[in-house]
């Protein structure tokens, strides 16, 4: 029997009291796929993902991850796909009163027991394949370029080494020689780590 879809959702409907924003979606991600999401601001592509991730639950449908529907899901399969998803959320969404090692330890400690210099080392091992230095690890999110931060909040999305990994805008606000970098990093990474990427975006140019 084949391996389920790395991320099936069926029949999703998502609405704002009257307002539908989607309806009847069917979607399959293939394993090592980068699913570019393109649309304009206010297209519903965020609130798309946030049903994908279990953020958001959707009016009618289903959403399956790694082969686990959410809806019906347990306590303990809950936390088992936690450990195989990462998401970069928009704008990075890092904790700007930690430095970037500390954000990238943070889902880590959250879910597993370690050693501080266990855990630590692993930040700086994600660091170091998103391209960061290693004096990147003491600054504060405010000391980073927009692009820097894009890279820390995807090494912190990758702390858990997942399986699937979500971006929700990640190029926003970068100018196209920065985009084109983070693009084909990504790509990268998909090859190195045997990702699946799905990544939201407005931006044609990615």
């Amino acid at each position: 029997m084949d391996a389920p879809p790395p991320v099936s959702i069926r029949n999703i409907r998502n609405q704002f009291g009257n307002h539908i924003v989607h309806d009847g979606i069917d979607l399959d991600v293939r394993p090592g796929e980068i699913l570019g999401i393109i649309g304009g601001s206010g297209s519903g592509k965020t609130v798309l993902l946030n049903s994908m991730i279990g953020l958001r639950k959707p009016s009618e449908g289903q959403v399956e991850l790694l082969g686990v529907a959410l809806a019906g899901a347990g306590q303990d399969q809950l936390r088992h796909l936690r450990n195989q998803i990462g998401v970069v959320f928009q704008a990075g969404a890092l904790f700007s009163a930690l430095t970037v090692l500390q954000n990238i330890v943070f889902p880590i400690a959250e879910l597993h027991s370690l050693p501080q210099r266990t855990m630590q080392e692993l930040a700086e091992l994600k660091l170091h394949q998103v391209g960061l230095q290693p004096a990147d690890a003491h600054k504060l999110p405010a000391e980073l370029s927009g692009g820097m931060r894009t890279r820390a909040a995807l090494a912190r999305a990758l702390a858990l080494d997942p399986d699937l990994l979500f971006l929700d805008e990640p190029t926003a606000g970068l100018d196209p020689i920065s985009t084109e970098r983070f693009v084909q990093h990504i790509s990268d990474l998909r090859e190195t780590l045997g990702l699946t990427v799905v990544m939201v975006t407005h931006d044609l140019y990615t």
